[in-house]
């Protein structure tokens, strides 16, 4: 079934696991450090601008939101990781919340990882991308804010994590991205629509 980015509708927020859509469908997850454009990517990759609600301050994503691509198709925006600002509390109902979402939830097919192509490969998204490859979750990295940099530096960054991360030993694809140039959209695009299909 072709994915039809452009019909993505917000269904819901969720703060605990209960209160997700029933697991009984097929879905993409996107994680990333605070910051590093997760709800700029999913704007871009559905085209529809402000779907997701974006800002400089890290931490706007404060709950598992739900956008439904098609019937039971979802894109899954999680909340961001590393925002030492945020209450100790919340960080905490996170962690677990989290965890048992990657580790429970039988219609995630796929997870998407945002990392800001300048300071990739931090010890949360190195911690995440092993925790969640041994849960047996294929994962698809974006290199973000590639715009930032001149193709040199860039295809050298990407050349330089693709390196690392065949170290583990697992497949994990990675591209170069940027929501400014739309650089790497259409691949993304492919991903996700190989996931849902």
């Amino acid at each position: 079934m072709p994915i039809n980015f452009s019909q993505a509708r917000f269904i819901k927020g969720a703060h605990n696991l209960n209160q997700c859509p029933p697991d009984t469908g097929l879905e993409v997850a996107i994680a990333g450090r605070s910051n590093a454009g997760k709800s700029s990517a999913l704007n871009v990759i559905t085209g529809i601008s402000g779907l997701a609600r974006t800002g400089k301050q890290p931490g706007r994503t404060r709950q598992i939101n739900y956008f439904e691509l098609a019937e039971r198709r979802y894109l899954v925006d999680l909340p961001g990781y590393g925002y030492a600002e945020a209450p100790l509390k919340l960080r905490q109902h996170w962690d677990r919340t989290l965890g048992a979402y990657f580790e429970t939830r039988k219609s995630l097919v796929g997870l998407l990882v945002i990392m800001d192509i300048r300071h990739p490969l931090k010890d949360l998204d190195q911690q995440l991308i092993s925790w969640v490859s041994d849960i047996g979750i294929p994962i698809h990295c974006l290199l973000a804010k590639s715009d930032k940099l001149k193709h040199g530096p860039a295809s050298a960054i990407l050349r330089r994590v693709c390196s690392r991360l065949a170290k583990t030993g697992t497949d994990i694809g990675i591209q170069l991205f940027s929501v400014a140039d739309k650089r790497g959209l259409n691949d993304a695009r492919e991903k996700i629509g190989q996931w849902l299909g």
